[in-house]
């Protein structure tokens, strides 16, 4: 199975800000990590904290993997840009968040994503990228 990982802005800095929030390890270091766990599937990784980057990711990818798990990170409160990416790609679509969204402030409880994603996980920590590639076996 081939899946992209995609993550928004700010998430280059997991490990390193709000750290009762996001937790001690980096990204990369956890990426490496799932990769290696899970050598068998074909996953690729991908960050930036340009809305259009992760469009146009969203758009390469969509067509030549069978899923992305995307952590749009603020985006995913204020972007319809990025959820029309979403509708516009035919391989399944894994929303995910490292916090609970649902226990943290007003505007994050809402996502444009959600409605166009096939999953959403949320809250589990790094945990939810793993999660995201069970949930697709």
């Amino acid at each position: 199975m081939k899946i992209a990982i995609i993550n928004g802005p700010n998430l280059n800095l997991v490990g390193k800000r709000e750290l009762e929030i996001y937790g001690k390890v980096g990204m990369d270091e956890y990426i490496d990590s799932l990769m290696n766990k899970y050598a068998n599937q074909e996953i690729s990784y991908f960050q930036s904290n340009i809305e259009g980057e992760l469009i146009d990711e969203i758009q390469a990818k969509g067509f030549t993997v069978d899923a992305i798990i995307l952590n749009a990170g603020g985006y995913s409160h204020t972007s319809v840009s990025i959820a029309d990416a979403v509708k516009a790609v035919p391989c399944k679509v894994i929303e995910v968040h490292i916090s609970n969204i649902f226990a943290r402030e007003e505007y994050r409880k809402h996502s444009f994503l959600s409605a166009v994603c096939d999953g959403l996980i949320s809250g589990f920590g790094l945990k939810v990228y793993e999660l995201a590639v069970l949930s697709l076996k």
